[in-house]
Parts: C-alpha cells; structure tokens; sequence
C-alpha cells in the first residue's frame, strides 16, 4: 500500500481535539447536510460559522440543531443523540425517528462524522466493537451513516494509549462498513483514504515521513509530489502541477 504526501499545512504541534474540531467544521462544505455521530465529533457544532448554512441533523430527530448549550439555555427535552443538551436554529424541525433513519440511509445527508477504532486505508471501518469479552457493543445508527451519506468522515486519535496506530493496512476489529470512509481526521494529522491507498493531506507536530514510518508504511519516493514547473519563454503558460 502506498501513501504519498500531499498538501502539507504542517501544525508545529499536535492537535487538540478541539482543535481538530475547527479543522473539520472549516473543510465541511457550505449549505450541506451533515451528521454529527456521538463523542467527540459533536465539537463540530460549535466551530461553525454561523453563516456556513450548514444544516445539522441529528439521528434522533431534529434538523438545524445549533452548538452546545450552555447556563439558561440548557433545555432537558433539547439533546442531541448522545443525550448532550443542544440549541436549535431558525428554521428548526424535529421527526420521527423512524423518518430520521430514511434521511440516514436514503443518501439525503452529504457528509457524517464518525468516531472509530480503526480505518483501514482502503476506508473500511470499524467502531462499534473491539470484539472483547469485557467490550460493549454500541452500533447505533453507525452503519445507517456509513452507508448512506455521499461523504463519511473520521474524527479519531491517530494511535491508541499504548501506541499502535488506529489507521491500518486491515481492520482487525468487526467492520461497521465496508469500503466507506474518504477522509480521515487526526490529531496528528488528515489523511484521505479509499480504493488507491492512503494520502496525507496535512501532518500536525510531524513530518510526514516520520508519521509514515510510525504507521509502519514506506513512502514512495516516485509518489512524490511533482516541483512546480515554470514557463519557458514563448512556451505559453506554466501547468499547474
């Protein structure tokens, strides 16, 4: 499997999840639909612009949910599907949730932002069982999500607590979807993943080649990103690289 190194936006440090939270609201394109799963990418909600025309749905029936609320504004009755207390915006509607699942799986939302365990660098996915005897499964809409928004995100840490990578050559846990995840989000760094392999976009307090060696992957050297090529003189314009 190869990874090449793509546009690097190097961070001098790794990234808090907070941090990363504003990295994805800020690639998340304007006016879409978009999925929040539970954890960590509900941080999402409070790093977009308010302008953004983002539309957020959440898999327990509400549209146009808002950031976190926070002092007065906490309404019992008001969550979001991880059961943490939300605000609504103008144009707020609420649903059944048998209706909520049909925009999951009928491909009506374009992006959803999952937790995992692991990503394989093919995309498959793996977070709703680590299979242990001591372990919890917790699916919920997981596998609705993977397979039905045009676009499936990752919000993870790249390594567990004792050090080995979460992003894989294979899933060694039960898969939740197959073939399914295009980007994957890290507080060491963004990496896009699907049938051609694994590319780092931006590396955080890294290097690439030294993220690629910790991951246990060689870098190709013939993957390299091309120099950018200049115009000779009466060559007509450059192309672009």
């Amino acid at each position: 499997m190869t990874i090449t190194p793509g546009d690097q936006v190097r961070a001098d440090h790794q990234l808090s999840m907070d941090e990363l939270a504003a990295v994805i609201a800020r690639d998340i394109p304007a006016g879409a639909f978009v999925n929040l799963g539970i954890g960590q990418p509900t941080r999402i909600a409070d790093h977009l612009p308010a302008d953004s025309g983002v539309v957020l749905h959440t898999e327990n029936g509400m549209l146009h949910m808002g950031p976190k609320a926070e002092g007065d504004a906490v309404d019992p009755d008001l969550t979001n599907a991880g059961k943490v207390p939300v605000t609504e915006l103008p144009g707020a509607a609420y649903f059944h949730h048998a209706d909520s699942f049909a925009m999951m799986r009928g491909g009506h939302l374009d992006v959803c932002v999952l937790g995992a365990y692991q990503v394989a660098f093919d995309g498959d996915l793996a977070n709703w069982t680590t299979g242990r005897p001591d372990d919890i499964p917790a699916v919920g809409g997981a596998m609705d999500l993977a397979i039905g928004a045009k676009d499936v995100y990752v919000m993870m840490t790249l390594f567990t607590r004792s050090g080995e990578p979460k992003l894989v050559p294979r899933c060694t846990y039960p898969l939740t979807g197959i073939g399914c995840v295009s980007r994957v989000y890290t507080d060491h760094g963004v990496f896009d993943v699907g049938p051609d392999g694994v590319r780092i976009r931006e590396t955080y307090g890294v290097g690439a080649h030294e993220l690629a060696e910790r991951l246990g992957i060689t870098l190709s050297p013939s993957a390299q990103r091309p120099a950018r090529r200049t115009a000779e003189p009466g060559a007509g314009p450059a192309t672009p690289p």
